[in-house]
């Protein structure tokens, strides 16, 4: 048996499989019992980065799905319709990811407030984390939450970013983004392009219409970075687990909809910094994060092994592969 690590909609689960001896349907019945996501509703997928698990009737390990092995499962609630029915059902709409992908997560009966919910003194709310899709956008997905009410809002926040760039070529040399600034721009526009520190601060220029101080908090080590500190009288909250970004907001209760939940502060309000830093240490408790300086990769086309996003960086620019998998 080896232990891998399940991320979906509530959090993190360790699943303990057998990669010699279970298939494909076998981890959708484990991930089932964990997510109560039924198998026909599972979106799933695995690797550095993150890639759709593929179709087949073979072991796991075929595939391969081997130790410390990171998978991604979120619902898909429409994605197979029903034999009997006489029209297909539409795919879900963008709106609706919205509501269940970036909803808090659900309470559990042991606990009211939720293991991702942290409540604020004298009745303030409960400061939750609002988990967004692993697809390559969730900087721009979690941004969206923040700024515009809604993950479908990403592909604008990207041309924020690339119309920034554009006006600015002083700060955002070809030597500051790593290659010239015109293929830096293409790729931002891609939907499949991640986002990080460069965007950020981007979000937090004054040009930049948010105005609003980014506090972006790093689970495995308790970081915060504040982009635009000192600058603005709001902020918001994300939450960085090593390659993938979270939204941070304040509900009244644990479960209220995302409609009532506020997603920039006062900046006078240390409180819920505070509670940010609690949140943050109850994720890591969890092992919500991924070491990228030290876990091991290796490359899916010619297999040659890697430690850390530096070496799979270096290895995608001298060989030009850029799909890798933990092991």
């Amino acid at each position: 048996m080896v232990a891998i690590r399940l991320r979906h909609p509530r959090g993190v689960t360790t699943l303990d499989v057998d990669p010699d001896s279970q298939t494909v349907d076998d981890l959708q019945v484990l991930i089932f019992s964990a997510t109560e996501i039924p198998p026909s509703e599972q979106d799933i997928k695995f690797g550095y980065p993150p890639k759709p698990l593929p179709a087949t009737s073979g072991l796991l390990s075929s595939i391969p799905i081997t130790r410390g092995e990171q998978v991604i499962v979120t619902s898909a609630p429409y994605a197979a319709a029903p034999p009997p029915r006489p029209e297909p059902t539409p795919p879900p709409s963008i709106k609706s990811l919205n509501q269940t992908l970036s909803a808090p997560t659900p309470p559990s009966a042991a606990n009211e407030v939720g293991e991702e919910s942290v409540a604020l003194p004298g009745d303030a709310g409960h400061l939750q984390l609002r988990v967004v899709p692993d697809d390559n956008s969730c900087l721009f997905s979690a941004l969206g939450v923040v700024f515009e009410g809604g993950i479908e809002s990403a592909q604008k926040l990207r041309r924020v970013v690339a119309d920034e760039i554009r006006a600015d070529p002083s700060t955002f040399s070809d030597a500051i983004l790593g290659q010239p600034r015109e293929q830096y721009i293409r790729k931002m526009l891609e939907k499949d392009a991640w986002g990080g520190a460069i965007e950020l601060s981007i979000f937090s220029k004054q040009r930049v219409d948010y105005k609003t101080e980014i506090s972006s908090f790093d689970v495995a080590t308790g970081r915060c970075d504040r982009f635009g500190e000192g600058e603005y009288d709001s902020r918001c909250i994300l939450v960085y687990s090593g390659i993938h970004y979270d939204a941070v907001t304040l509900s009244p209760l644990p479960t209220s909809p995302p409609a009532f939940h506020t997603t920039v502060f006062p900046v006078y309000d240390t409180s819920l910094l505070d509670a940010a830093e609690r949140l943050v240490s109850q994720l890591r408790a969890k092992h919500y994060y991924t070491d990228t300086a030290n876990f091991d990769l290796r490359c899916a086309i010619c297999r040659v092994g890697l430690k850390g996003e530096k070496a799979a960086q270096e290895h995608a620019k001298q060989t030009g592969h850029a799909s890798f998998s933990e092991y």
